[in-house]
This record gives structure tokens, C-alpha cells and sequence, in this order.
């Protein structure tokens, strides 16, 4: 069983049954469902989702999307004191843009082993917390 963070871009190509990507995101859910994985994501990542839902007018939708969210993933990271030490020594170090850090140091304040993108810049990056940093194109289950 691995702990895997999701960033906010597979959640909305699932949910929004984006043409090029929907499909693999569910079949990455599939298969971590099958090993037992846990799915997790930060507090940042439903913030960002439903800011998408609220834009579109939608305000009736955010509590739905809401509740689909939390039925599928495992933890919900929140940005604590802890949290915010990563994301100063992630931007410190690696000076990726505010919103990728805020993720990057939640997956690695929760301990995840595989954190899933589809954000390039974000690959190859090392950071403590985090043991490997994967792209949607990558074979990863």
C-alpha cells in the first residue's frame, strides 16, 4: 500500500471527462483501488477545484463536487505550521511558482511516496518528504 498525492489537475480532468487525460487518471485510480493505495491530496487542491465550479456559475454543483472528492480520497492534507516550513524551503530551493509549492509541501508534510502531476516543471525535482514526482505520461502503476 503506497500513499499517492494527487495534484489538482488529474481531479478536474476526471471530473470534467477532460478528452485527452480522463481516462488515464481513472485508470490510475482504478489500479491504486486495487492495491489498496491511499489517495490523498491537500486542503489547496478542493479550493482549487471548486474555484472552477464557482466560475462557471455553478454554485448548486460546488456542494456535489465537493462530496465527490471526499469520497475518494483517503486524507485530506491541511496547511498547517509544519506545512508551511516545506513550502518555504521549497520555494527557497526550488523556486517553483506558489501554488505547485503549496502542494509539493503538503505531499511532503503527509510522507507520500508518489506524487502524480501533469506540470512538467515539476519533474525530476527532489523533495524530502516525497520519494518520487511522476507525470500522467509516466508508466507509474
Amino acid at each position: 500500500m503506497s500513499r499517492i498525492y494527487w495534484d489538482t489537475m488529474l481531479f478536474i480532468y476526471w471530473l470534467e471527462d477532460n478528452p485527452k487525460y480522463a481516462k488515464r487518471v481513472q485508470a490510475i485510480f482504478f489500479r491504486m483501488r486495487e492495491r489498496q493505495d491511499q489517495l490523498l491530496t491537500g486542503a489547496f487542491t478542493f479550493g482549487e477545484v471548486l474555484t472552477g465550479v464557482y466560475r462557471k456559475g455553478a454554485a448548486d454543483r460546488a456542494k456535489e463536487t465537493r462530496q465527490q472528492l471526499e469520497r475518494v480520497v483517503s486524507e485530506v492534507v491541511p496547511f498547517t505550521l509544519e506545512t508551511a516550513d516545506h513550502y518555504a524551503r521549497i520555494r527557497g530551493a526550488l523556486g517553483v511558482a506558489p501554488a505547485d509549492a503549496i502542494h509539493l509541501a503538503s505531499a511532503a508534510a503527509a510522507g507520500t511516496d508518489l506524487f502524480i502531476t501533469n506540470d512538467k516543471r515539476l519533474m525530476g525535482k527532489f523533495v524530502p518528504g516525497i520519494h518520487f514526482v511522476a507525470s500522467l505520461d509516466d508508466d507509474i502503476l
